[in-house]
């Protein structure tokens, strides 16, 4: 019996994707497990496998093609089967996540597996690189295997492929790039947020001299994971949110839902866009078992290695812009969230102490908050309470 394979809906922003490379050639055998395509989704290229086996009767999506989740791509039935009928039948949008399915003529599901395709969907032999840039090396005729990459972990980016392009005999004043799927869904996710969500904004400055002395300790340990001020910071607010659960929550409309585990995001710029990948229960974690666990999952947010529950659903977000010597800012939330703590760099700065003006080591925290659940006096408090366990990080 024939089989629909439909363009999966993987998280709630998740409204299109991109048919990357199809794996399987129409008219091929397919068995269960087999890689039909690869989907670049809103946050990761992902392998869509066949559970079911039969042949690939028709290829519907040509590679590179943007199609909303719930349209027909393809479809996998015996060779000489009559497709006609489910060529015709129109495909229903799918509203909510879900694993993607393909559904046979009878109206029976057929599962289709998901899963992290080794180097972000890449075949055993074939080179790191994201959709735009096998795009571009197909268009000029480039062999990626004869590029080397600079990107993360050897991913070849647009740079390296410039020294393989012709060069052009104009410049144009004006250059448009498409937006991948990662930018689509912050415009729609950061745009949902700002407009309906009522933001305000509380800032402190935290004393960061006994921070920086149990950072650079750590270092001089040689331990095999040093502690950083993000993992400071992830300490300090899991601590806090303890003592002040009220801004553990998010709006429900008619009501405020308290959350019972800590889920920290943390903000992790990579070449194209931002993803959140958020580190579960942190309430209960020593700060050691928070610096192995944060480390082990950025590096998977850079290799793109995420799963989708892996950076869906933070009840609390930091985004720490220090590095860049950006001295504050604020973040936006993004729900189900009602709170993000937007970091600044630790900066030299003279302080006043028993009359004397001596040099500090000072750090700008700036909380959005959502009004609909959390009040300017209740902010401020956690806000004492984050600044007194981040200026005596010891006891954390």
């Amino acid at each position: 019996m024939a089989s629909r394979v439909i363009m999966p809906k993987l998280t709630d922003s998740m409204e299109e994707g991109v048919v990357v490379k199809w794996r399987k050639a129409e008219g091929e055998r397919v068995e269960s497990g087999d890689v039909l395509a690869e989907i670049e989704t809103d946050k990761a290229v992902m392998d869509l496998e066949a559970f079911a086996s039969g042949t690939l009767l028709k290829v519907l999506v040509p590679e590179g093609t943007t199609v909303p989740s719930g349209t027909l791509i393809g479809v996998i039935g015996e060779p000489d089967e009559n497709i006609e009928a489910i060529l015709r039948e129109p495909t229903a949008a799918l509203s909510t996540p879900q694993r993607p399915l393909t559904q046979s003529l009878s109206g029976e599901p057929v599962a289709l597996q998901t899963a992290m395709g080794h180097g972000r969907g890449e075949g055993a032999g074939e080179a790191l690189a994201s959709p735009r840039v096998r795009t571009l090396a197909r268009e000029h005729g480039i062999d990626l295997k004869s590029v080397k990459g600079t990107g993360p972990g050897g991913r070849i980016v647009e740079r390296d492929l410039e020294p393989f392009l012709a060069p052009k005999k104009e410049l144009p004043t004006v250059r448009e790039v498409p937006l991948s799927q990662m930018r689509k869904a912050i415009v729609r996710m950061t745009t949902q947020s700002k407009a309906p969500v009522p933001h305000f904004y509380v800032t402190i400055d935290v004393d960061m001299a006994e921070g920086l002395r149990v950072v650079e300790e750590s270092k001089r340990a040689a331990a095999p994971s040093s502690i950083s001020i993000t993992h400071l910071l992830i300490a300090a607010s899991a601590r806090a949110l303890k003592q002040h659960p009220g801004l553990n929550a998010s709006f429900a409309g008619e009501s405020i839902r308290i959350f019972s585990s800590i889920d920290i995001g943390i903000a992790v710029a990579l070449e194209d866009g931002l993803i959140v990948p958020i580190l579960r229960d942190c309430g209960s974690k020593t700060l050691g078992q928070i610096v192995e666990g944060e480390r082990i999952l950025v590096a998977r947010a850079r290799k793109r290695e995420l799963a989708p529950e892996e950076y869906t659903g933070a009840t609390f977000l930091i985004s720490n812009l220090g590095k860049f010597d950006v001295e504050s800012f604020s973040a936006v939330i993004l729900p189900p969230a009602a709170t993000a703590l937007a970091v600044g760099s630790v900066r030299e700065t003279p302080v006043v102490r028993d009359g004397r003006v001596e040099v500090g080591h000072r750090m700008t925290l700036t909380l959005s908050c959502d009004h609909r659940v959390i009040d300017g006096a209740v902010a401020a408090q956690f806000l004492q309470t984050f600044k007194q366990a981040l200026e005596h990080p010891r006891d954390l």
